[in-house]
């Protein structure tokens, strides 16, 4: 049987990796201690030059579907895994058949939920880590994306100033559909709250999390906040003709909210009295497209939320309202953003991000200045927080992990 590769963007290193034996008996040096959460399946994560990748043992036809899934929701701009190819064709030495292997880009500086609280994460971090799945699931079903095993396993998280962002990791059991109805929108929920419930308590059996924390009102909270994001995007509101300013608030309550609105359906009845908007198509990273625009990062919603607050404050306090916005931001990035990720030092460069680590800095600044009762400066603030705080943090970047967890794909 010959083997085969199917791959959205080939890399000639993939040819080399052991294709002839069982994925579950790779070793060095192929597979990176990465962090890891818990699969149904076969994963290891390698590294092939400076890229590194998920690969994970499946059938066949379910590979495919997957690897096809994924880059749908590639096209449409959703957090999830980049696909990179599916291996078939596969045979030991005996010329006994393997699985078919999918391939997947492993995402810089995420962690599974169990690595997050193997890390030190306290239980008071738990509502921001519902938010962020919540937020994920809100925006694959605005995309008409059925999940079908909502569950904190199958995502990864980032940080993102302070809280996170979610990435859908298994996309084994989804669809993507011409229209999602309400019924499938509450199964997914549905899922996500009984999958959830029973991930806290196993962390809580092996002693991550403290018991007093109460899994079903951690449930709860993910029941509700869903719902009340679902709302406010999609619900219909209705006013006067008199109060049309309310058209203009609805959208930048979206803003806030991290979304963009490319379409509103305004109906007025007969006489005009009465207005109703309905916000038609909404997509996510309203902040991450403004920050870069103006400067060129790119960074999570939060953390581009974050950046560009200070970018505000640091017009504000340089009077530099009347300069070009554009000028201004790259003012703010020689004089500001790139002098203190410059300051991290090569063996701290995989802690956080240098957007989280930024922000942090900023954080820092705030708690130093507050209990010194005067302003600190920046740079004084970006080296006390390295020293005292950023060398103290595990990497996330490439981290080891205990060997009898298996990473997810």
């Amino acid at each position: 049987m010959a083997l085969r590769i199917v791959a959205s963007r080939p890399d000639p290193a993939i040819i080399t990796l052991p294709w002839s034996v069982p994925l579950e008996e790779w070793g060095e040096p192929y597979v990176v201690p990465l962090p890891r959460g818990l699969s149904r399946h076969v994963v290891r994560i390698v590294r092939l030059g400076d890229r590194v990748f998920a690969v994970k043992e499946t059938v066949e036809d379910i590979a495919f579907r997957e690897y096809r899934l994924l880059r749908d929701l590639q096209r449409l701009n959703l957090p999830a895994v980049v696909p990179q190819g599916v291996v078939t064709g596969r045979v030991d030495v005996d010329g006994e058949e393997l699985p078919t292997a999918l391939l997947t880009e492993h995402l810089r500086f995420s962690l599974p939920y169990r690595s997050l609280f193997s890390h030190g994460l306290s239980h008071d971090s738990l509502p921001s880590l519902i938010d962020a799945l919540v937020v994920l699931l809100v925006r694959l079903h605005l995309a008409d994306f059925f999940w079908g095993d909502v569950s904190l396993s199958n995502v990864l998280f980032r940080r993102s100033a302070g809280g996170f962002a979610a990435y859908l990791v298994d996309a084994e059991t989804g669809e993507l559909r011409p229209s999602l109805s309400s019924s499938m929108r509450e199964y997914d929920l549905t899922i996500a709250t009984e999958n959830v419930f029973a991930e806290l308590l196993d962390l809580q059996a092996s002693e991550s999390l403290s018991y007093e924390v109460e899994a079903a009102d951690i449930v709860e909270l993910l029941s509700t906040r869903y719902r009340a994001l679902w709302k406010e995007l999609t619900a219909e509101e209705e006013f006067s003709a008199a109060e049309m300013w309310r058209i203009e608030q609805r959208i930048e309550r979206l803003n806030d909210l991290g979304f963009d609105v490319d379409e509103l359906d305004i109906v007025t009845d007969f006489d005009g009295d009465r207005v109703r908007i309905q916000p038609k198509v909404v997509e996510a990273g309203h902040h991450q497209r403004e920050l870069q625009g103006l400067t060129g990062l790119h960074v999570e919603d939060d953390q581009a939320r974050r950046l560009l607050n200070d970018i505000a404050s640091f017009t504000a306090y340089r009077n530099l309202g009347r300069e070009d916005r554009h000028l201004v931001a790259n003012r703010w990035l020689d004089e500001g953003y790139e002098p203190i990720i410059a300051m991290i030092p090569a063996e701290a460069a995989g802690k956080l991000e240098p957007a989280e680590v930024f922000h942090e800095v900023l954080q820092h600044r705030w708690y130093l200045a507050e209990r010194a009762g005067h302003d600190i400066d920046l740079f004084d603030a970006a080296a006390d927080y390295i020293d005292t705080v950023l060398k103290k943090k595990p990497d996330e970047a490439i981290t080891a992990s205990p060997a009898t967890v298996t990473p997810d794909a």
